[in-house]
């Protein structure tokens, strides 16, 4: 599960983190047209990394494959979503933590 497919597991845990903030921000138990809109996003710049499964996490990555507004709109879900990702996935915020402190874990 983990460590064998980067991008599957940046996928797994970018779509926890947006549904998290969908369920908290805007109260929905399934995602609202404009998450759906970022998790599409999100799902088709990570289709796209030049990393593949070297892929730094996005934080210390040095090419920013988001446009300005989506970046900061996943930059709003991620750091609103991060804390909660220890509550309700701590092995997915675990991994997360881990790989941005060793960058090519």
């Amino acid at each position: 599960m983990f460590f064998q497919n980067r991008i599957k597991e940046e996928k797994t845990t970018v779509s926890k983190m947006i549904k998290l903030y969908c369920l908290k921000k805007h109260g929905n138990t399934v995602l609202c047209t404009s998450c759906i809109e970022i998790q599409k996003y999100a799902m088709q710049r990570l289709d796209k990394c030049r990393y593949g499964n070297n892929k730094p996490v996005c934080s210390t990555c040095p090419a920013h494959c988001y446009k300005p507004d989506k970046r900061e709109d996943i930059r709003v879900i991620m750091r609103f979503s991060g804390p909660l990702m220890m509550l309700h996935h701590p092995l997915y915020a675990f991994i997360h933590i881990y790989r941005g402190i060793f960058s090519n874990a």
